[in-house]
Order: C-alpha cells, then structure tokens, then sequence
C-alpha cells in the first residue's frame, strides 16, 4: 500500500535496507540445509515395511513412510523419481540397514493416495495467522518454443492458498487448488488445519467481506480480523449501535487514512506471507512435477512440511537500518 500511494514519486523513495543481527545463527542454519546427515529411528525401521493384514491379495511391501520419506527426499533435493530412488538406495548402504528401496514407479503411483503424516507443524498456544496464495506451474510449452514457432501456450496453473505464521515464518495448513477456485473459498478449509486458537488473522483486501470475518470467528471467538476494507465498502447497519470488525476498521480509516490505519492494526505483518512464498518457490520450486491434481496436492503439502523442516533450522532476525 504505501507504494501504491506513492507511485508518483516512487522512484525517490530510497529502497529499504536491513541488516541481519543474528548472523552468526543464521549462517550456521544456511550450512545446516546442506547437511546431508540423515538419521533412521527404530520406529520407522519397524515401520518401514508393513506387516501382514490377512486379506485376500497380494500384501503392500512398503508403508507410508517409505513412501514419504522418498517424496521428502525428492522435494528437498529438487531430482526426478529415478534419482530419488538411488539416492534413498545409497541411504540405506551408508546406514547399513537391510531395507528394501520403493523403485520409481511404485514412488510415483503410491504417492497419489499418500497421507502426509503429521503434515504441518502445530503452533503450541495463540497464534497469529497470514492467509495468502500463489500460482504454481504445471507444464506446458516453454517461452523459447512459442516465441521460435509460434502457437498457443499450453501451460497451466494450480492455486497454492498458505496459513503463515508470521512471527516464525512456519506454514500451520495449506491447500492446492485448480486456478479458478476463488481465494476467499479456501479460508474454512484452511482454518480447520489449525488446531489452535488464534490472535489475529490478517489478508489482504481479496478477502474483505463479512464471510471471512465470521469464518475466522467461529474458529476463535474473539481473535482479531485485520484485512482492508475496499474503497467502496461502506459501514453496516448496525454501526451506530453495535459496530462490528469491519465498521471499526472502516472508522479508523476515515480518521487516520489508510496508512495510518495500517501503522495502528500490524497491517505490515500481512507481508510476511509473501516472504514464505518466495522462499517455497525458491527452495522448493515454482512448479509442480506431479501430473494430476489428487498427486499435486500431495506433493504441495509435503512440500510445505519440507519448508517447516528447513525454517526450523533458523530464520534471519533482521533490523532496518537508516
């Protein structure tokens, strides 16, 4: 918003520079995403291959573990199936653990019904809330392609709606959707991967409108709501007498401005959602490698648990600097 308002003069506007004052920790946490010491629990030993059940047909030889494990390692790692499946095969050699590796094509059928165990990390009390969401690309035919023999671009798209945390960056639910699903749709189903109470839920104006507000308070009765209101928005009838969220946001702007009401709610925080979207993009990838949507969905949300794994490791404290 303040570059929005400052468009005409946005290129005199210096850009913001902070500095990173827990360096030292965060270096030590870059190193660590590279680490490739790997351990095995007994429980997942025991686990890794299921034990019979006594029905009729051939019995499953490998569990949901396995399975994920190698769909955990090949997000991580950014490789195809057949690479994935001889680098968990090497895993096992180095630990020298006599299990049996899943070969690609059982990685790539299993993980369409997979059911990512413990998926996203449970915040422990209150916890503040950022609902945002992107585009990830499916395939299609690339730029060079099209602009060398011209034609229609066959790409696709999918909708990745996130609940961040923004006071540790961590992703509490996530939901992948085809692209012509509406944002402000994806709200319940998103806070009903939240098992916590919440402080305070914040978006931008895409979701303004009453249906959010009561979503987010039937979820936590009292928590805060601060999305904008847009400039049409006009109070409730009952604004005089029993104002609600919204008119109070819509009284505070007309006292203060929109900038100043932001400086008043947190409104700021709200960017924080972005950042863990360019970091998921950006360490996991802007695409999706998976072919149907049932499979994409699966490797969205393992995807998000690997980003949990690496932010758990240490985040940049950073202050801004004159």
């Amino acid at each position: 918003m303040p570059y929005k308002a400052n468009e005409s003069r946005r290129h005199k506007i210096p850009k913001a520079r902070y500095r990173v004052e827990n360096w030292s920790a965060y270096d030590a946490a870059l190193r660590g995403r590279g680490d490739l010491t790997i351990w095995v629990t007994p429980e997942a030993t025991a686990a890794w291959t299921p034990a019979s059940t006594g029905r009729r047909g051939r019995p499953q030889r490998y569990s949901e573990i396995a399975i994920e494990a190698g769909l955990m390692l090949r997000l991580a790692f950014g490789r195809p199936w057949r690479q994935t499946e001889g680098l968990l095969g090497s895993v096992m050699r180095l630990l020298g653990l006599d299990l049996p590796v899943p070969d690609h094509t059982t990685f790539s059928r299993r993980s369409a019904d997979l059911t990512i165990a413990a998926a996203l990390t449970k915040a422990d009390g209150p916890v503040n809330v950022v609902i945002d969401s992107t585009g990830l690309k499916v395939f299609g035919a690339g730029e060079w392609r099209l602009e060398k023999h011209g034609g229609k671009p066959r790409r696709s798209w999918r909708k990745l709606h996130l609940a961040v945390n923004p006071d540790t960056g961590e992703i509490l639910a996530s939901e992948l959707t085809s692209s012509e699903e509406g944002d402000a749709s994806l709200v319940v189903p998103l806070l009903k991967g939240i098992d916590r109470p919440l402080g305070a839920g914040l978006a931008d104006g895409a979701y303004d409108g009453e249906p959010i507000y009561q979503a987010v308070v039937r979820h936590t009765p009292g928590a805060e709501v601060i999305i904008p209101p847009r400039s049409t928005a006009v109070p409730s009838d009952t604004a005089q007498t029993v104002p609600t969220q919204r008119d109070r946001h819509l009284q505070l702007i007309l006292e203060r401005g929109r900038l100043g009401w932001q400086k008043a709610v947190g409104y700021g925080r709200r960017s924080l959602v972005e950042v863990a979207i360019l970091r998921y993009k950006t360490l996991i990838g802007r695409s999706l490698r998976a072919r149907t949507l049932r499979t994409q969905r699966v490797e969205a949300t393992a995807g998000c648990k690997v980003m949990n794994v690496i932010t758990s490791l240490g985040m940049p404290v950073t202050r801004k600097v004159a």
